[in-house]
């Protein structure tokens, strides 16, 4: 996936705070578990887009 990097940092920043708020919002369940994973992988993909060299 291509992006402008005027577009793709915003997107990246924004995927990462949605990562944190996910993982600091997970509860202590099983399912907050499965919460926590999918923040951790939202902040992950953001952390990989604004990390990504242009190209």
């Amino acid at each position: 996936m291509k992006l402008k990097p005027s577009l793709r940092r915003p997107l990246a920043l924004g995927l990462v705070a949605l990562g944190a708020a996910l993982m600091w919002l997970a509860p202590e369940t099983w399912a907050g578990l499965a919460v926590l994973a999918i923040g951790v992988s939202v902040e992950l993909i953001g952390i990989a887009l604004r990390h990504r060299s242009p190209s």
